[in-house]
């Protein structure tokens, strides 16, 4: 029996280790041993300690591995420091949860490029290979090459999984074409707030799906006869509602019109991917999308999501509020060009670098260098509007921002229920962050940032946003219960480390 859970036990680590893209190696290093004793380990054949267990399991970040002995993560951030130096944007969160749901339109082999190594995508990950996905990471860890079955095994979805992610909403579009009845359970991710699937419902009807919402699952049922008769006009211009039209479109035989669409950076990406695919997608960047579908979809595709402008306007926020000179690279500036464009008014120092193209070929880069600025606030509110308006996920970096300028800043967070309310956090750090409403805030600056020990606000955005004013106040500073910006940046304390700030991740055990 002993044997068994050693066997067992080394199953586990092994796919960790391989989950990470490390190799046994890699492994060997991190826990100062030898690689023939990881692989004795990962074989079963020698004893281990719950000592060695968590060590395994903090190295390779992996509760499953630590059985449960690993604590939350959190970050102890020592202020006051300024960065210098450049720093990549990474490829986009969104595109790339888009990206590994669009491969399940496909029966040949996908490979994607520079795969953002976030919590989302692991989520995403474990939900396709629960249901019979084969999904590995290549080229030392950077890629991902994605291998779906000749019959996908959906009975053993990981909901738990899935719970934990919103992005499993964008599997409504690609299972349509593969099963005549599914589940899939609510979507999770972050406390915004009532976030209606709707839309989606009143998209997808079109295509032949019937949606009930029963017992934490929507159960989903496909009439493969019906045909959209007229073009699908989205009652609301979202991000995944479009994305899951497209993806509906994209192996319906015939042609898709699809009005009031999104025309956001992670949108385009899903675009030019379906296009590499042989989806002939007309409109790119524009609200209306004309969809040439093709019924089946059997090819070997290797494609490079573009960079993500939010990480490149939360790398700009932190230079701005830690009063920094850092220079971003890779930044889609076509998606960025209105928010520059406000802090631009309100006084921001910066240069932007001549423009070249993404991996993609298609996505607009530049690199930008900025440096510290005396800022007033702007003649006008802070609000999101869909693109080419300021993006909405870029809303909670302009408090942090603002709390800097001289004056006083309206922002009104019009499209979620509570993350305005989180920006409130703020005012622990020394921010004057006044609530209004539900939807909007009134932040006065300056701000002379104050050190504070706090949990990390459970939206993505907001708690980034403590996490950059911590590293701007005096002293010592702790922000518990980091997952929620695991979620959407990779390695973020490891990157602004090297930059010059001090953070240092901790767990309690």
């Amino acid at each position: 029996m002993a044997d068994d859970y050693l066997v067992r036990i080394g199953r586990l680590i092994r796919d960790a280790r391989q989950h990470r893209g490390w190799t046994q190696l890699q492994l060997a290093e991190a826990l100062a041993t030898s690689q023939s004793a990881v692989n004795r380990i990962e074989k079963g054949n020698q004893n281990i300690s719950l000592e060695m267990i968590a060590r395994i399991g903090e190295a390779l970040d992996s509760e499953i591995v630590s059985l449960g002995y690993a604590g939350p993560m959190h970050l102890r951030v020592v202020g006051g420091r300024r960065l210098s130096g450049s720093i990549e944007v990474k490829t986009s969160k969104n595109a790339c949860v888009a990206l590994l749901c669009a491969s399940l339109l496909n029966s040949g082999r996908t490979i994607l490029r520079k795969v953002a190594r976030i919590e989302e995508v692991y989520r995403i990950l474990e939900v396709l290979a629960s249901i019979g996905v084969r999904a590995r990471w290549i080229n030392d860890g950077s890629d991902l090459e994605i291998v779906p079955p000749a019959r996908l095994d959906l009975g053993s979805m990981d909901t738990e999984a899935a719970r934990r992610t919103r992005s499993v909403i964008m599997f409504l579009g690609p299972l349509m074409h593969r099963a005549e009845q599914f589940e899939i359970p609510y979507a999770g991710g972050c406390d915004l707030g009532t976030r209606t699937v709707q839309p989606h419902m009143s998209a997808l009807k079109h295509f032949g799906l019937e949606l009930t919402a029963t017992g934490g699952m929507y159960h989903a049922k496909v009439d493969a006869s019906v045909s959209p008769t007229r073009p699908i006009v989205l009652t609301e211009r979202g991000d995944t509602v479009t994305e899951n039209a497209l993806l509906a479109a994209a192996r319906h035989d015939g042609v898709s019109v699809i009005r009031n669409a999104s025309s956001n950076y992670m949108v385009q990406d899903l675009c030019f991917f379906l296009e590499e695919l042989g989806v002939k997608v007309e409109g790119v960047g524009t609200t209306t999308l004309t969809v040439h579908g093709v019924p089946q979809i059997e090819a070997d595709v290797d494609y490079s999501p573009s960079e993500d402008p939010v990480e490149a306007m939360s790398l700009l926020a932190a230079a701005v509020v830690t009063s920094s000179e850092l220079t971003i690279c890779r930044v889609p500036i076509e998606f960025l060009e209105i928010e520059l464009a406000v802090l631009e008014e309100m006084g921001l120092d910066h240069d932007r670098g001549v423009e070249y193209r993404a991996a993609n070929g298609r996505t607009r880069l530049v690199d930008l260098t900025v440096r510290p600025s005396k800022l007033v606030s702007p003649t006008d509110k802070i609000h999101p509007m869909p693109f080419p308006g300021l993006n909405i996920d870029n809303v909670p970096f302009f408090a942090a921002i603002a709390a800097t300028a001289q004056g006083s800043t309206l922002i009104h967070d019009w499209v979620y229920d509570n993350r305005a309310i989180y920006l409130t956090e703020l005012t622990r750090l020394g921010a004057s962050v006044k609530l209004l409403d539900p939807h909007r805030v009134l932040v006065e600056g300056p701000t002379r940032w104050r050190s504070a020990e706090m949990m990390c606000p459970p939206a993505l955005r907001p708690a980034v946003v403590v996490l950059l004013a911590m590293m701007a106040a005096e002293g010592t500073s702790v922000l518990r219960n980091v997952y929620v910006i695991n979620r959407g940046y990779e390695d973020l304390a490891e990157r602004l480390t090297a930059l010059g700030a001090r953070i240092e991740i901790f767990r309690d055990i």
